[in-house]
């Protein structure tokens, strides 16, 4: 096994194909697919499915493309470190995010301390974001009340409450709450499986005996909050979340304990790499809100 044919394969299953791979390499897609078939004979094992205007990778090819996504990670590290004579950090930090309301402070600090750098944000629930992280698809997540796991360091930034949303006028100005079990009562517009916010809703509601159902599941933060702006029903978020939307309003939850704790998470064995280690000088936790 050659580092040209691992380095082949690698660039075909990121890239999803042949051509934008072998244009990436500034190799001729023949020389390409040399190198992925030699891969695959000398160990006799398939690593994609090849179809007409398509193809897939193989259940090996989806093993071996986790563990080149942390082969050529360590060789960017070692890039990196064996270059710290230009000084300035280069490269790409990825960061998933449930929320980037969390780490807005952060990515302004990181950015003026590394000017050569560029940031990408993508959103993503709760479960989204830790398969990406151990995917190597991002090299930082933030997610609500994480789940301890070894393969993790977790940071907290801060916790908020849950609360209610609706459209202005659904409810009397008067009302200032409402109890836990009297969300029964109302259309409920839940985010999607595997929001950190509508597991924690549903975790209360089984201890509490209730079976809150939803009449609309949305996904994403962004869909739930234009259909409850639409009158459609009631909504949850962290009040951290919530932001200044005039055509919502937020009501306390009684009855329950419901607090979003958000932190940011990245892969332990990725704790030495440059741009996570360089992001992590640069975070600035937010303070616990009533």
């Amino acid at each position: 096994m050659r580092y040209t044919q691992l380095r082949a394969f690698h660039f075909v299953a990121m890239h999803g194909g042949f051509s934008s791979a072998a244009r990436a390499l500034n190799l001729s897609q023949p020389s390409l697919s040399d190198h992925v078939r030699q891969l695959e004979q000398l160990h006799d094992t398939l690593l994609f499915h090849r179809e007409k205007k398509h193809m897939r990778l193989t259940e090996a090819g989806d093993e071996l493309f986790l563990l080149t996504r942390q082969f050529f990670d360590v060789e960017e590290q070692i890039g990196l470190c064996l270059s710290k004579r230009q000084h300035q950090l280069r490269g790409k930090l990825r960061v998933v995010a449930d929320s980037a309301l969390h780490i807005t402070a952060s990515l302004s600090a990181f950015r003026a301390a590394n000017p050569k750098t560029f940031v990408s944000v993508q959103t993503g629930n709760s479960e989204d974001v830790l398969q990406r992280l151990r995917h190597y698809d991002a090299e930082i997540g933030v997610v609500g009340n994480s789940p301890s796991a070894p393969d993790l360091v977790e940071i907290p930034m801060g916790d908020a409450p849950i609360v209610a949303i609706m459209a202005q006028g659904f409810l009397p100005e008067t009302v200032q709450e409402l109890a836990f079990k009297q969300l029964v009562k109302w259309p409920l517009v839940f985010r999607e499986k595997g929001s950190s916010t509508r597991r924690c809703i549903e975790a209360e509601a089984q201890a509490c005996g209730l079976r809150l159902r939803p009449v609309i599941e949305v996904d994403g933060r962004e869909a739930l909050r234009e259909v409850v702006a639409s009158g459609a029903g009631i909504g949850f978020v962290s009040r951290a979340e919530l932001g200044n939307a005039s055509d919502i309003r937020a009501v306390a939850i009684s009855g329950a304990t419901l607090r979003m704790k958000e932190s940011l998470v990245f892969l332990s064995i990725r704790r030495d790499q440059p741009m996570i280690r360089a992001f992590l000088r640069c975070i600035t936790p937010r303070r616990q809100i009533q």
